[in-house]
């Protein structure tokens, strides 16, 4: 853990502990679980509401391109609400709106509403960003610039501890409890299943507003290390003297988070329905969502072995292993079938797993006191995701096991990335919690 900074100070003046920030960082932990639990019940919302709407590949895919379009539209605002209110104050408002918004789930399952459901999770996007925007670069910068992306892989683990246990909660919360998730593939259901179906979705998502609200009161009365308080004004002065656009790692950095998105979030959504197929899996729904749980458990282990390695091996060159690692198992999933495709598709979980993390703390080094807005820029560029309609395209046209190529043609943009695109230029001072 990193070692206290002597001129940081809490929200109350007083001077932090190892301690202090060890328990800054351990509740920090439980809001990269919450977000990717809650992102990850796409998995398993996206094939019950494909069944209860009755959707096309093309139009389920459009729903995780709204969740990901306010990445885009909320990320600036996130930075310049955490400019004016702090850290502390962004991630309870963050909680907050999400918890509005899977309040505002349970609405759309009682009528049932296909674009109210569109509205509720545009809303709870926009509090998981500026939840991103806040607590990754607070994560980055509270300790040694050297060991920031062992540090943020290590607390984006819990991240990855709830993208798999979401895929259960959901399997047995949602599809098993449904009629179109323990059908057999391809069984018509009446309008008066479709409408059953759709009440299914209540109880998990106000469970999820209720754990919201208390994490956010938790998080209120916490005395979090306050980062930059003391300096703000110089901090914007400084600000003024500096472009974003000449910093290389960000830029590219930006199109790496953007295309790795499309990566993760195309095979996190076409999972379970891939792997159900007869052709590979032959299974229910409800039985692909628990494989899920498999993908998103790599990325939890990969991100530990990731957090420790990366405090021997340079991050850059750790990524570019593990770039190529998933462009292989992508290759596979796309020209093999049964067992080993499925397998394949699971074990790029453990590849992607460090590739967020490690790309923002690349993509942030170097900024100085551009950090915020350089953070804002990358958490935005997580809109990338929106393009996951372009694979359910790709899908509906040429077939799900093929669409599985573009997923690999990203990988290769992350290792470009790793090779080249990360390399800082014009590298100012790092900030420190002052």
């Amino acid at each position: 853990m990193p070692a206290p900074i002597t001129t940081a100070s809490t929200a109350g003046g007083q001077q932090p502990t190892v301690g202090g920030y060890r328990s800054a960082l351990t509740l920090l932990a439980s809001l990269f679980f919450m977000w990717g639990f809650i992102t990850v019940i796409n998995g398993t919302l996206l094939p019950h509401l494909r069944s209860v709407f009755e959707l096309t590949y093309f139009q389920a895919s459009l729903i995780e391109s709204v969740w990901f379009i306010a990445y885009f539209f909320a990320s600036i605002p996130s930075a310049k609400f955490i400019e004016r209110f702090g850290y502390q104050t962004s991630m309870v408002t963050g909680l907050l709106i999400m918890a509005a918004g899977a309040a505002g789930m349970t609405l759309a399952a009682s009528l049932p509403s296909y674009g109210v459901t569109l509205v509720m999770l545009f809303v709870i996007a926009s509090g998981i960003t500026l939840l991103q925007v806040a607590a990754n670069p607070y994560v980055a910068v509270i300790g040694a610039p050297e060991t920031a992306s062992s540090r943020l892989n290590l607390v984006q683990a819990m991240n990855s501890a709830g993208t798999m246990l979401a895929p259960l909660f959901g399997a047995y919360l949602i599809l098993g409890r449904s009629k179109g998730g323990t059908a057999e593939t391809g069984t018509v259901l009446s309008q008066a299943e479709r409408l059953a179906d759709a009440q299914s979705v209540i109880l998990p998502y106000a469970l999820v507003a209720v754990v919201l609200v208390v994490l956010a009161v938790v998080i209120a009365r916490f005395p979090l290390p306050a980062i930059g308080l003391a300096t703000n004004r110089v901090a914007k002065d400084e600000r003024k003297k500096h472009s974003l656009f000449k910093h290389r790692n960000l830029m590219f950095g930006m199109g790496a988070i953007f295309i790795y998105l499309i990566a993760e979030i195309g095979v996190g959504n076409l999972f379970v329905n891939f792997v159900s197929r007869p052709d590979i899996g032959n299974m229910t729904t409800e039985q692909a969502g628990r494989y899920l749980t498999l993908l998103w458990g790599g990325m939890m282990i990969g991100r530990f072995a990731g957090s420790a390695i990366m405090q021997r091996v340079a991050a850059e060159t750790v990524l570019a292993v593990f770039s190529v690692l998933a462009f292989l198992v992508m290759i596979i999933t796309v020209f093999t079938t049964g067992e080993v495709a499925m397998w394949s598709l699971i074990a790029v979980g453990l590849f992607h797993s460090i590739m967020f993390p490690t790309i923002f703390t690349l993509g942030i080094k170097g900024l100085g006191p551009l950090t915020e807005e350089g953070s804002g820029l990358l958490i935005m560029s997580i809109a990338g995701g929106a393009l996951v309609f372009v694979q359910g395209w790709l899908a509906d046209e040429y077939g799900l096991q093929q669409s599985f190529l573009l997923t690999a043609i990203c990988e290769l943009y992350i290792l470009f990335y790793a090779l080249w695109g990360s390399k800082t230029t014009n590298a100012l001072p790092d900030q420190r919690p002052v």
